[in-house]
This record gives C-alpha cells, sequence and structure tokens, in this order.
C-alpha cells in the first residue's frame, strides 16, 4: 500500500497488543467433544436430506452427523473428506447460512438449524490432528498432470490425481501455496496458520511437487504445459482488479481490498500495518465484508461499506453483513463512487444515489460525500491475461460440465472458469470432478 507518510490519519498501533489479540481472535471458536455430541443430537438424519442437496461438494451430510453422534468423528472425517479434501477451511469460511444450515429441517421449522458448519469443522479438526494423512495413493500410473495455482481448486484436483496414482506438478505464482484461502480471507476465521496447515497435510498424501513463484504466461507458457504433461487443469483464479472508474482513482491511499487483506494475512506484527481513521469500502461482497471489519478491527474509527444496489442484491450474506455492522461498520446501499477528491491523497469520496430503471441501475440525480482518509475498491476481480488458445465467455475461461476447455488435454475450474459462483466448495468440487474426467480420459475409461 502506498506511504502512509502521505496520509497523517493513516497511521500503524492505533490498539494495544491485547486489543489486536481479541479482534483477531478466532470468530467462531471450535465445538468442543460434549458441544458436538450435543449439536449431532438436534439432527433429524432426514432422507433425501435437503442439506446434501444445498451443499456444492455433496457432502452426506446426515451420516457424518450420525457418525459425530456414536463417537467416530474419524469416521465423519472420512465422510467428508471423500467428497471435499478440503473441509476444514469450508467448515470456516462457507456460508453455511446460505447453503446447508440454510436448508435445514430445523431451520425451517424453528429457525435455529443444526450447526453443521462447526460439526464439520470439529469432525476434520480431529482427523487432521492425528497427524498421518488418512488417503493412501494408487499405484502408479506414469501419466503427469500439470496443475496451475495453488488454490482450492488445484489443491483440489491434485490431491484427487495424486491419490488415483499420477504424478501432479503444482505451479503457483505466488510464494505459498493456498489461494484465496492464505491470502484472501479475514484473519480472524482461519487462526494460528490453519490455512496453511491444511496444505501441508494434504500434500501429505504424496505424489504432489510444489512449484511456487511460477506463473503461467510470465515463467511458462500453455503450450510448455501441453508439450511436457498428459495433461493441463487451470485453476490459478482472478487476479486482476476492477477499476471504480470513478474521476481521482488514481490518488495515494486508494487501494484493492484483497491487497490489504493479503497483507494482513502475512502480516507477523498488526501494530505495524497502517489504517485511516476515515475508511471507506466499495463492494458487496464478502471480500468488501472483510475488508471493512478488519479495518475496524485494526482500530479505524469511521468504516463504511457502500453498495451500488439494494441491500438484498450484496454478494456478502445477511450473517456477513450482521457481522460487519456488530463490528460498528455502516453499510450504505443504493449508492456509487463517481468521484475521489483530495490533494494527492484521498479526502472524500463523492457518490451518487442510484435506483433500479428500466434500463438498470441509473442515478438519481443526488449526490453525497463521505470523508475518507483511506478507500479500499472490492468490486469484483477479472482474469489476468488470457491464455493462448482458450475460448473464453464473459471474461471467463470456457468449460463445459466437466471442466473441459475449448483445447483438448486442458480443463479448468474455481474463478478463472465459467460455471463458478466464487465460493471456496464450489472451486474445490470442481478441481475434484475435473480432476476425475482426467483420470478417466488418461486411463482410457472416458465413453464421452
Amino acid at each position: 500500500m502506498s506511504n502512509s507518510q502521505l496520509t497523517p490519519g493513516v497511521v500503524p498501533g492505533r490498539l494495544t497488543t491485547e486489543v489486536y489479540a481479541v479482534n483477531f481472535s478466532d470468530v467462531a471458536p471450535p465445538l468442543d467433544h460434549h458441544e458436538a455430541r450435543v449439536a449431532a443430537d438436534r439432527c433429524y438424519f432426514c432422507y433425501d436430506a435437503p442439506c446434501v442437496t444445498a451443499c456444492p461438494t455433496s457432502i452426506d451430510i446426515p451420516l457424518f452427523i450420525r457418525q459425530i453422534s456414536t463417537g467416530t468423528p474419524d469416521a465423519a472425517a472420512m465422510t467428508i473428506f471423500n467428497q471435499n479434501i478440503l473441509g476444514g477451511i469450508c467448515a470456516r469460511v462457507c456460508p453455511t447460512e446460505n447453503l446447508c444450515e440454510g436448508s435445514c429441517v430445523r431451520e425451517a421449522a424453528e429457525g435455529k438449524p443444526v450447526q453443521i458448519g462447526a460439526l464439520q469443522r470439529y469432525a476434520t479438526d480431529h482427523l487432521m490432528d492425528q497427524g498421518s494423512h488418512p488417503f493412501k495413493r494408487a499405484a502408479p500410473t506414469a501419466k503427469r498432470v500439470a496443475v496451475v495455482g495453488a488454490g482450492p481448486a488445484g489443491l483440489s484436483a491434485a490431491h484427487r490425481l495424486a491419490v488415483k496414482g499420477h504424478e501432479v506438478t503444482l505451479f503457483d505464482a505466488r510464494a505459498k501455496a493456498g489461494g484465496l484461502n492464505e491470502y484472501g480471507i479475514a484473519t480472524y476465521k482461519a487462526v494460528d496458520g490453519f490455512a496453511g496447515r491444511e496444505v501441508e497435510w494434504l500434500l501429505s498424501v504424496g505424489g504432489i511437487s510444489v512449484k511456487t513463484g511460477a506463473a503461467l504466461g510470465r515463467d511458462f507458457g500453455l503450450a510448455d504445459l501441453q508439450r511436457d504433461y498428459d495433461a493441463v487443469f487451470l485453476g490459478m483464479g482472478l487476479q486482476g482488479v476492477n477499476a471504480l472508474g470513478a474521476e481521482g482513482e488514481g490518488r495515494d491511499q486508494v487501494h484493492d481490498a484483497v491487497d490489504f487483506i493479503r497483507e494482513l494475512r502475512q502480516s507477523g506484527d498488526l501494530s505495524a500495518l497502517p489504517v485511516g481513521r476515515d475508511v471507506v469500502v466499495i463492494g458487496g461482497g464478502m471480500t468488501a465484508v472483510d475488508a471493512a471489519v478488519q479495518a475496524r478491527h485494526l482500530g479505524a474509527q469511521n468504516v463504511t461499506i457502500v453498495y451500488r444496489r439494494g441491500q438484498s442484491r450484496m454478494g456478502a450474506s445477511s450473517h456477513e453483513q450482521d457481522h460487519a455492522t456488530r463490528a460498528g461498520v455502516r453499510i450504505i446501499c443504493n449508492a456509487m463512487p463517481v468521484a475521489v477528491h483530495g490533494n494527492g491523497a484521498v479526502r472524500e469520496v463523492e457518490f451518487a444515489h442510484t435506483r433500479e430503471g428500466a434500463s438498470g441501475l441509473e442515478e438519481t440525480g443526488e449526490r453525497f460525500r463521505l470523508a475518507a482518509d483511506q478507500l479500499f475498491r472490492a468490486i469484483g476481480q477479472r482474469l489476468s491475461g488470457h491464455p493462448e488458445g482458450l475460448a473464453l465467455s464473459g471474461g471467463k475461461i470456457a468449460v463445459d460440465d466437466k471442466g473441459r476447455s475449448s483445447l483438448a488435454g486442458v480443463w479448468a475450474g474455481g474463478d478463472c472458469a465459467t460455471g463458478g459462483d466464487d465460493l471456496t466448495v464450489t472451486a474445490v468440487a470442481e478441481g475434484r470432478d475435473a480432476a476425475e474426467d482426467i483420470h478417466a480420459q488418461l486411463m482410457g475409461a472416458d465413453h464421452g
């Protein structure tokens, strides 16, 4: 981020060490053994359970909860991991209120669903704490697969392919594997380096070599991978950030929210991170909420999320929105930025009120300004560069329902490909399913 000396109000160390520790502690502490058994006993173990249908990875939720209730949490974890190898982080970051818990019969009847996410965390943490990896690799196939992007989709694909007996090389442009789980979620959602520990655990299955600091289009091309490997899976996510399109957005202290979150995730000293007095975040998704809440937790006095459409259209779930407001974040909807004012650095952001018109979003003619010494953009990301030869659709790599791209031998999944919904759990499912199709083709079992 820009040098904080340019803006006197943007300074580090606003809070004490003790307050930082509280603010960035586990937002949803784990269940203990008794709490897990009590929570599991609330499940009706429904036939044709709606929670399973709502889960993008189709975990047999009633089965794993029954396994917890009968005192076999490691069996429950295997039920989860067989469908979702990143079940640990998904238990922490999934919008369960919109997915499994939102579909729970008890939610409809009582307004209080079974704590599916917490129970999933209980089971997966229990097994991961055992140390050894529970999956065993099949006999070597002598097939080599390149996986580009060590985020949720790439890790899921790499693990499934390695278990099938293939040799996998996992490339990632960053210094660490993990993708958004390592760099892009709020610190308080995955404390104590969990994302990194989960990656280490996943890789311990064997058969996966990792090359970090290696970017597609910079250090190697897609044609190189097609030449050197039997199959290629692309799961590099979205690296470009959309611009505001507002006059003056190039001023100092205007940042991308993903960069702010990444610095937080990688910081060893929260007191060294500068934050403004008056922080404005533009956007309505999970990234906007994560940036805004963490700015408050760093000591910002006034934090405002501004979203161009109505609150019901926000990408962040109602649960996340409520979490933001409880943290002291103000949410303003139906307003879009038109200008960033200041002398060198941002001082105010000018907004136009909006409404849904016959031709889409339109300005009402009314404007207002918010004081801001720090402004974060969280208005979505885009594919950075165009991998050679690949057809695109809507700015993403076009794939079919098996993850196959327009190039033979090249699959894609996660945020960089069509069909996703920018959720970790969906990326995991797409990586897993593409790996199954890759395996079928490599072993000659594909029938169309």
